[in-house]
């Protein structure tokens, strides 16, 4: 599983990779729990290495932990009704759903077949005032800059057994909190950094030129913190955003809001007017939005797998909530999938969307990408009508791809190189 390095999250102001549309949105919510919404302001990335790192955030008691405990089997995060029970961040690794891996494993006759992974960060909660060390402050705001994506779990039940932080449900509120204090945290780096250069002098021409691409990228995200808007909103070009990629900046990653709603909306989540509210700031902050209920997929837990289907539909869904929200990370990111598969094992690879083939061998390993001749490739749906790649190969579905190739989604690699 490809792991987007923090550094490298630079917005792009290109079209969304998954789809030829400026958004892409489940409008069909009766039939699913989980809508997914993402505007026209994808995410590029520079650098892929082996895992990718989701931050669950949220104000205490809007349910991000027991979302958390739910969609990682082995976690082990305090789900309690008190602000601060997770003072560390709990991590775990979650498989990617994609039953396309077990099809092709089947018909390689794979001795194993290995899935992509996302590692999901619980991270404890936040409370105005955190880039000034109240609640769990500083220490939240060191976790977070550790992520690849956030996830900022939104409360959008009513519910007077759970105390809210703020005495009511109000998402604007809590979504403003979450944002000015990684604004604030953004803002004083942004002026450190500042003062800094100002100081500093660039030994070689090319220096400068960086140090001066640096510090007009910085006037303007500086500028953009103090109206309120987060740095991803400005407007960079590529030599810019290489120049301020090693600040990590908190409000340059990609968010997707996750509105937590009760069992009683799940299969309704348009008539809850909380969640209309996220949907309208989702789309404004340039973000994603994904509709889930912590409570239900807890529930989930607790059943046996044949038993999660017919729970699901007698709540007039159909899915669970955690291949909602790999998918929406994955589209917010513009990353894909490709597999390698053969006897020994059948595996998925995930790399971001535009990659060339030897790009695409170097996720595997960097002999692959520095020896690279050529790579023997078959769409997936032409494997399985093959049957196998001998078979694909006999019937000319099997191409043989150079340097300048472009791997597709669910593309089916042998990579031939020389070192």
């Amino acid at each position: 599983m490809a792991r987007i390095v923090c550094s490298n999250l630079i917005p792009s102001i290109s079209s969304l990779p998954l789809k030829p549309s400026l958004r892409f949105q489940w409008t069909n919510l009766s039939n699913s729990s989980y809508s997914m919404l993402f505007t026209n302001r994808p995410f590029s990335v520079a650098k892929i290495s082996m895992s990718l790192k989701a931050g669950i955030v949220g104000l205490p008691n809007v349910g991000k932990s027991t979302l958390f405990n739910a969609v990682v089997e082995n976690g082990k995060a305090q789900a309690a009704n008190f602000p601060f029970c997770t003072i560390e961040p709990n991590v775990g690794i979650v498989s990617v759903p994609d039953p396309r891996l077990h099809v092709l494993s089947e018909l390689s006759k794979s001795q194993r077949a290995v899935p992509a992974s996302i590692e999901f960060v619980d991270i404890a909660g936040l409370v105005k005032g955190a880039n000034q060390g109240e609640g769990l402050g500083n220490k939240f705001l060191s976790h977070i800059r550790e992520v690849d994506s956030i996830l900022q779990v939104v409360r959008c039940f009513e519910d007077n057994d759970i105390v809210h932080v703020n005495g009511k449900v109000d998402p604007k509120s809590d979504i403003d909190v979450i944002n000015l204090e990684l604004v604030f945290s953004d803002l004083d780096q942004v002026e450190k950094r500042m003062e800094k250069l100002k100081k500093g002098k660039a030994k070689d021409s090319q220096s400068k030129m960086k140090e001066e691409a640096e510090k007009s990228a910085l006037e303007n995200i500086q500028q953009a913190l103090m109206d309120g808007k987060p740095a991803r909103s400005v407007s960079l070009t590529d030599f810019q955003k290489d120049a301020v990629k090693h600040l990590c900046l908190l409000t340059m990653k990609p968010v997707i809001y996750v509105a937590n709603v009760a069992e009683s909306d799940l299969a309704e989540p348009e008539s809850n007017s909380h969640v209309k509210e996220v949907m309208n700031l989702a789309s404004e902050l340039q973000s994603g939005l994904v509709t889930v209920s912590a409570q239900v997929e807890a529930e989930l837990t607790e059943l046996p797998p044949e038993e999660r289907i017919e729970y699901l539909k007698s709540l007039g869904v159909d899915e669970s909530g955690l291949g909602n929200l790999i998918r929406a990370t994955y589209g917010l990111l513009g990353l894909r999938t490709y597999f390698t598969s053969g006897e020994k094992e059948t595996k998925a690879w995930t790399i971001q969307a535009g990659m060339t083939a030897p790009q695409a061998a170097g996720v595997i390993h960097s002999d692959f990408e520095r020896g690279f001749i050529r790579a023997e490739t078959v769409a997936y749906d032409d494997f399985v009508a093959a049957g196998s790649l001998a078979a694909a190969r006999e019937k000319g579905l099997l191409r043989s791809e150079g340097k300048d190739y472009v791997v597709k989604e669910g593309d089916v690699m042998l990579f031939r190189f020389n070192v």
